[in-house]
């Protein structure tokens, strides 16, 4: 009877172990691109990945997973494991839109927003609504003024503590707050993008830390 209790729990334990390290590192409507097992992948819904990781289901917002016959729900950087923490994710991949638009979740300062990867912005550069909804006091930078598609409007030169995608992160980036509601979505500029090697391919923007 010893022998058998000790066979059983030598088995469970080799179970859960076994359980993948699944990092949810992309999202869009039929598909999701997981970092399992510290390898990326891109699948459909109905796909599997070697390990036997399954999308059941998988929109902008989350993706249903299955493994060992257990289902999990899991949005953005989210992951699960069996081992005590998940790797750093090294890279990020950002899926072009219907409009032709890279968009994805960053967060800045600690608080999570949607922004636009734009290579053609010198800086990160947001609107004063943008501002408020992260906690940063923009009126605390150096003033300028600058030309919109609205008119001239003012603006606030400032630095943020940290800007992270994906796992990707980086300190002391230089931003732009532009007072009313122009840029529409954040746009996450070359103080932050030039910290990164990209390449695009076939819709898909691939951001890696360079050192």
């Amino acid at each position: 009877m010893s022998r058998l209790l000790l066979s059983t729990l030598v088995f469970f334990c080799c179970l859960a172990w076994a359980q993948p390290e699944v990092v949810v590192e992309g999202l869009f409507k039929g598909g999701a691109i997981l970092r399992i097992d510290g390898q990326q992948t891109l699948l459909r819904q109905g796909q599997s990945s070697n390990s036997g990781v399954k999308v059941i289901e998988a929109s902008t917002r989350h993706v249903v997973i299955e493994f060992d016959g257990q289902r999990q729900t899991l949005g953005l950087n989210k992951h699960i494991s069996g081992a005590a923490a998940a790797p750093e994710a090294p890279e990020v991949q950002v899926i072009r839109d219907s409009r032709n638009r890279y968009l994805t979740y960053a967060t800045i300062n600690g608080r999570r927003i949607t922004v636009l990867v734009d290579t053609g912005a010198n800086i990160v550069a947001m609107s004063s609504a943008h501002a408020k909804r992260l906690g940063i006091n923009y009126r605390q930078g150096v003033k300028s003024r600058v030309t919109t598609a609205s008119g001239v409007a003012a603006a606030y030169s400032l630095v943020l503590s940290s800007v992270t995608v994906g796992g990707i992160t980086v300190s002391g980036v230089e931003a732009s707050v532009i007072e009313g509601n122009y840029p529409t979505e954040v746009l996450l500029g070359m103080s932050y993008l030039s910290q990164l090697d990209m390449q695009e391919q076939d819709g898909i923007m691939t951001l890696r830390r360079k050192y």
